[in-house]
Order: structure tokens, then sequence, then C-alpha cells
């Protein structure tokens, strides 16, 4: 049994290597640490390339190879130690107990089988179902997840429907084995503004219903007000910031993150610009020495391009607030 204090999940210092071509190996996931509660949304926010997707494949050792994880790292579910999992043991947390919703849907999904087909097969790969209760369980699925007319939808086939509704398919498919953590990478891709929302309400809806926890990644920091209660920014490979979603918006720590928020389009100011943050992420192969955010970073300290800033905990007064960044300024030391 896991004590009140003990997260739903635990991930502690998670490297990930892939072999450089040029010899040695890079590390685009490089000592990532978080939990997860259960029954909350943690939303993981940066710019492609951070490695906000590897982390989440991670969690279910679907790194695609040759990529792998280091020794040292640890990703707990409770008590149990998922990189220590394999073959029925891994396959009883998969989709069971944690369950992913995959950017695109229309490339997630098998083109040549009905929608109905594949929710079936995934029911029954983690429950003994009969072809007949496992039809009837997935037209409940499709009605729980607001897809109309689902008798009639479970004979169709993905092209034959909208990409909202494709990526509800996915939802309800992820939700067949009832899992405790729901990772929804990027849920939103590739659909228009109104779609969009209504599948954020529509996570919300089943998290609460639930009580599931989930991991929501992003790139997008405006769908994150009012659906997350935390948030961990991610760059370069490391989380450098992690604050409660109030905090974060009211009084963002590292200057990486208050430049996302320079980025973002408010409709309340007139604004003729926007404020990019300059240059790119960089190479995993090209990491910079120090801060890895300085090369672009408008508010650098001459020590900054030397010496890595560590996780630093601040004040406040909701969630645990950390930052990597030589301008925090710390707690004070208790006494």
């Amino acid at each position: 049994m896991s004590s009140p204090s003990t997260p739903l999940l635990e991930v502690r210092d998670l490297r990930i290597g892939f072999p450089n071509p040029r010899g040695g190996e890079v590390f685009p996931v490089d000592g990532v640490s978080f939990r997860l509660d259960r029954g909350e949304t943690l939303a993981l926010v940066g710019e492609s390339g951070c490695g906000k997707s590897l982390t989440s494949l991670a969690l279910l050792q679907l790194l695609p190879p040759p990529g792998r994880v280091l020794s040292g790292s640890s990703i707990k579910l409770e008590e149990t130690e998922i990189l220590s999992l394999r073959g029925e043991a891994l396959r009883a947390i998969r989709g069971r107990r944690i369950a992913m919703i995959f950017q695109d849907p229309m490339t997630s999904l098998n083109p040549v089988l009905t929608v109905g087909s594949q929710v079936v097969e995934a029911l029954t790969a983690h429950r003994r179902w009969s072809r007949a209760d496992a039809k009837a369980r997935t037209i409940a699925l499709f009605e729980e997840v607001g897809i109309p007319d689902p008798a009639q939808r479970f004979a169709a086939y993905p092209h034959h429907l909208s990409g909202g509704l494709r990526q509800r398919i996915m939802i309800a498919m992820a939700l067949a084995g009832e899992p405790d953590i729901l990772i929804a990478d990027e849920p939103t891709t590739a659909l228009d503004v109104t779609v969009q929302a209504q599948i954020l309400e529509l996570l919300d809806r089943l998290r609460a219903a639930r009580g599931m926890a989930v991991l929501l990644i992003t790139h997008d920091l405006g769908l994150v007000a009012g659906r997350a209660d935390r948030v961990a920014v991610m760059y370069a490979g490391q989380i450098v910031e992690e604050a409660g979603t109030t905090d974060l918006f009211e009084r963002p720590s590292h200057p990486y993150t208050r430049g996302l928020f320079r980025s973002i389009p408010r409709l309340h100011e007139s604004v003729l610009r926007l404020s990019p943050i300059p240059g790119t992420v960089p190479l995993p192969s090209a990491w910079p020495s120090g801060c890895r955010f300085h090369p672009r970073c408008a508010e650098v300290l001459a020590r900054c391009s030397t010496e890595a800033p560590l996780n630093t905990e601040l004040e406040t007064t909701g969630p645990a607030r950390r930052t990597r960044c030589w301008l925090a300024s710390p707690l004070p030391p208790r006494a």
C-alpha cells in the first residue's frame, strides 16, 4: 500500500540516450524529474525539440530504437518501478494503468480497419470480453466521448471521420483500459480552434468523472490556463521551471517562460508585433555549456555561459515552485 504522500507517478533523473553518428551518445532528455498525483493535471510545456514527447514515451517503455533510458533513471507508478518491467508485467501497465493519446489521430489509427474494431481490440487486450460485450462497451465509450450516432460510427473507417471525431476515437481507445493516468501528447494538433476547445473540455470532464491523472503535453501555454493544476516548462532536455499554474502565469521566474508568454497573442492588447524568442532550440548534440538557454536569453549574466544553474526552490503559497536560473531568489535557509 502507498502512503497518502506517495505520488501516483514519480519520475526521477530521467536520462535518454541516442547514439551520435559522429561518435558517442547524445541526451535529448537529460535529468528530468517530476511527480503526478492522483486526479491532477500536470502540463509539460515547451517548444518542439525540447524532449517532451520522448519523456512521455519513456513512461511506457516505447522509446524508438536505438534510444535507451540510462541507468540511474527511475519511473515509479506508486511502488512499481516501470523501467524494471518486462513482458506481461509491462503489458499490464500499458493501456491499463497508463494510457496515451498520440499526436496525430490520422496516422495513429489503422486506415484499413474500422474504428470500432480498433477500440474492441484495445478492450480485449486488457480484459476478457466477448465480442458482443466488447462491441457494446465500445459504443458506450463512443457515447461517453461525445461521438454522435455511436452505433453507426462503429463501422466507419478513419478517413470517413473529421479530425475532431478521430481524436475522440483515440480518447475512447485510451479509456478502454480504465487507466489511472492519461497522457495527452499534443491532443489538439491539426484541429481548428473550436474543436481544440471541445477536445480539451472533454479531457477535463473525463478526468473529473473518472478521477484520472492527466499529463498534458503541449507547446502552447495558452491551452494550459484553467486546465492544469501545475506546469513544468521544458527546454533543451531539462525542466527549467515548475510551479502551480496560477503562480506560473502571475510570476514566471525563468526567462524562457517569460519569453513564451511574450510570444502569445492577446485579444485585449493592441500589439502590432509579437516578441518571439530569438534563435531555435539547439540540437542535443550541441547543448550549450552552462545554462542551456543562455545563447537566446535577453537577461543573460556572465556566469550563465559557464555554470549550470541549480534547480532552486522558490517561495510560494501554492504547489512547490522551482526554477533553473541564476536570477532566481531562493528560499531562505530553514532554521
